[in-house]
């Protein structure tokens, strides 16, 4: 397949920035006893963040949107690999907080543009290939990331977690300086055009859905620790074990995504929304059994990359081209929106009524987000479809 070798050292810096992202959350006790912070104050950094990626998104690449896609791919990549390295040498919590949002920078410049040369350095026939194997690295990542980073920082120190990502990242810097193709920007888009990504009726829907089903996810999945081993009772191992199903149910869900044919792309996004709300509203009397637990979470962990492989899906289609990037990094935003907003939502909900609702109500934004797109997004996408079939592209 041509660009296979770029597009697996792709997948290869998508695992680090994943693993990077929610990394503190493992670590948030060895940083806070080193660091000599509470566990709230550690946490705000995972917070922090995430509302960094949000802010930053859009005015970045507003900033870079002339440059050449390569060199931007690789100027990001390094500011992360030096990020990374001044979190595992930080001294004091304001040294790795101010770390952390300089890795959020390089996060926010990463996500809009990792898509994009994907699926420009594969032929026009494996477009829908590059993006799942995007969404396999984050699978990946979800299996693998959160808990080898973890295993490094309880055997070395929480500093060689952060050190050991960093080595990694510049080694696959080299990598991609030389295999990556230059990969043209049309440089023409200006911050003018902006309000026209706001007034096309799919990018928008795109937008509510995106914030409303990742705030529902997150209401659930910053907390299923918690709740499958104080609510559902299952020991560390049965909780290690689930979430691994959760993260290998997204490696199916994006292959599922590459072998559905456009005609029925559709009809799985509506699927995939349907199950997800089913799913969450189902955890709570899941936990009941093992076997029952295990199918829910493999259905929600299945919707939690099919969901967001399909929008991007959309979003590449119906951007016109020179501003793919910029809605790019817009959804990148507005995703973090919702992590923060569902962390948010879903401790609120624990404190208030119990970690065991946590499902209920984010099956209820996932619900609202699943009306939206049955209601107004899918149906105007099949009327523009009959009306233009390169729509988003004249």
């Amino acid at each position: 397949m041509k660009g296979l070798y770029p597009l697996i050292a792709l997948m290869a810096s998508v695992f680090l920035f994943n693993a990077s992202e929610f990394l503190p959350v493992a670590l948030l006790g060895s940083i806070a006893d080193d660091l000599r912070v509470t566990d709230f104050e550690a946490g705000l950094i995972v917070s922090f963040y995430a509302w960094a990626v949000a802010l930053l998104s859009l005015p970045v690449m507003l900033l870079l949107r002339r440059m050449e896609y390569k060199r931007m791919l690789l100027l990001c990549i390094l500011v992360f690999t030096a990020c990374q390295a001044l979190s595992g040498i930080s001294d004091s919590y304001w040294m790795l907080m101010a770390s952390r949002i300089g890795v959020a920078l390089s996060h926010a410049v990463f996500w809009s543009i990792v898509t994009p040369i994907a699926v420009n350095v594969v032929s026009e026939r494996h477009r829908k290939t590059a993006i799942s194997c995007i969404a396999v690295g984050t699978c990946i990542a979800m299996v693998l990331g959160l808990p080898l980073g973890r295993a490094i920082g309880l055997m070395l120190s929480w500093r060689w977690s952060f050190l050991s990502i960093s080595i990694a990242s510049l080694l696959v810097l080299i990598i991609l300086i030389m295999i990556l193709p230059k990969v043209p920007n049309p440089g023409t888009f200006t911050v003018k055009r902006v309000p026209e990504i706001f007034r096309s009726r799919v990018l928008v829907g795109i937008f509510v859905v995106l914030v409303l089903i990742v705030t529902g996810i997150f209401t659930g999945y910053s907390y299923i620790d918690v709740f499958l081993t104080d609510f559902g009772g299952f020991s560390e191992g049965e909780v290690t074990f689930l979430l691994t199903v959760f993260g290998m149910a997204g490696v199916v869900g994006s292959f599922m995504f590459s072998k559905v044919s456009r005609p029925r792309m559709r009809m799985f996004t509506a699927a995939v929304f349907l199950i997800n709300t089913v799913s969450m509203l189902l955890l709570n009397p899941s936990v009941a059994l093992l076997m029952a637990a295990c199918l829910v979470i493999f259905l929600w962990g299945f919707c939690y990359i099919a969901f967001s492989v399909s929008l991007q899906s959309v979003l590449l289609t119906e951007s016109p081209e020179d501003a793919t990037p910029i809605t790019m990094s817009i959804y990148s935003g507005l995703f973090n929106v919702g992590i923060a907003s569902g962390t948010l939502i879903g401790g609120g909900v624990m404190d208030s009524i119990g970690v065991g609702m946590i499902g209920y109500v984010g099956g209820a934004f996932s619900a609202l987000s699943t009306a939206v797109l049955l209601l107004f997004l899918l149906p105007y996408i099949d009327k523009r479809m009959h009306q233009s079939p390169e729509s988003g592209r004249s």
